[in-house]
């Protein structure tokens, strides 16, 4: 019995956090939806989210165009109800792995609003916080995750982030996001 061979795959590029907390590998869209951290705060917490604009469809503009206020409230009837929010994160994934941020992360981006973890109020002070390009019943995909462990471990080697959790951690019973299709685990192995 003959085997296929398999296609020797090199691995990706190393991606890096400058000093000023940007991601050269990144696309970059800058977002007015950002302030200065507390004096002093660590970066301590990476945020996991899920969105998709409109709800359930993927690969369009809308996530950009919300994040850097200029989300048409017309051009899709959910639109209405979001469209005059004031709301960053640091990066986004899409679907096939790309990456975008738009704010560095020296700047606290409006990602987790009211929220909490460990006893700390106010995880936008401590957090960087990341768009998956998705929601919480569909599944994530591979480009994603691998994605997602790369910027992970890129960020660890820059700031003392000893934790990850899932925007429904920090808000929970506000935030469903990344939802129950999140693999936790599958995410855990990629970034030991």
């Amino acid at each position: 019995m003959s085997s296929v061979p398999r296609k020797r795959v090199k691995p990706a590029a190393r991606i890096s956090v400058d000093r000023d907390g940007i991601v050269r590998a990144a696309a970059q869209v800058p977002s007015l939806n950002f302030d200065d951290r507390p004096e002093g705060t660590a970066i301590t917490l990476l945020v996991v989210h899920g969105i998709s604009l409109p709800p359930g469809e993927f690969g369009g503009p809308g996530i950009v165009e919300l994040f850097t206020n200029r989300l048409d409230p017309d051009a899709h009837p959910y639109y209405a109800q979001v469209a005059n929010l004031k709301v960053s994160s640091h990066f986004m994934i899409r679907r096939d792995g790309a990456l975008l941020q738009f704010v560095p992360c020296g700047k606290r981006a409006w990602h987790a609003g009211v929220s909490s973890w460990r006893g700390r109020d106010h995880c936008n002070d401590f957090s960087v916080g990341v768009e998956l390009e998705g929601i919480d019943p569909v599944p994530y995909e591979a480009a994603q995750y691998a994605m997602l462990a790369r910027l992970t471990r890129a960020l660890r080697r820059r700031y003392p982030i000893s934790e990850v959790a899932g925007h429904s951690d920090v808000a929970p019973g506000r935030k469903t996001d990344p939802g129950p299709a999140f693999d936790w685990e599958r995410f855990r192995r990629l970034i030991r």
